[in-house]
């Protein structure tokens, strides 16, 4: 289902990238950015802001459907580091394993909160050439704590 929501999502059509395979328990998705009139720059590599858009959602919403409500996930900060001009097909692949998953739960059990940075390389088809590296920052709470936070900062507004 996350497939076909991104897949046909306005928001996610415009940024070129497709979802290609998403694993049943979602800690695997695999994306490709083919290059195209709609993403060509004008030196004829794909646009940095295509890359940026198809990649930005992922690792968040990603997690977001692993943790099952059980926390509160937001992005925090993005990083983009360009490494060649992208003059053919693009592909990324996401991934959460298990023990990394373990890691998160407990340790955001123990302290609440905690962040996480998820980096992402653009390849070409075979992998072996990396055109592009986002660094997504990921922060993640519990559910309780986050809305202590909440009410904490709005408790702290200037008078209007």
């Amino acid at each position: 289902m996350l497939k076909f929501g991104f897949n046909f999502s306005p928001m996610y059509k415009r940024s070129t990238g497709k979802i290609l395979e998403v694993s049943e328990d979602i800690c695997r998705v695999r994306m490709t950015i083919p290059i195209s009139y709609k993403n060509r720059n004008y030196v004829g590599s794909i646009f940095g802001g295509s890359m940026f858009s198809a990649v930005d959602p992922i690792p968040m919403v990603q997690l977001i459907n692993i943790l099952e409500n059980e926390f509160v996930v937001w992005d925090k900060s993005a990083e983009i580091f360009f490494k060649a001009p992208a003059k053919e097909d693009l592909y990324a692949t996401f991934e959460y394993s298990p023990d990394e998953l373990e890691e998160i739960k407990q340790y955001v059990t123990q302290h609440d909160e905690m962040e996480i940075i998820k980096t992402t390389n653009l390849t070409n088809r075979e992998g072996d050439r990396i055109y592009c590296v986002v660094k997504k920052k990921i922060y993640i709470s519990t559910k309780a704590h986050y809305k202590k936070k909440l009410l904490a900062r709005q408790n702290k507004k200037p008078p209007q």
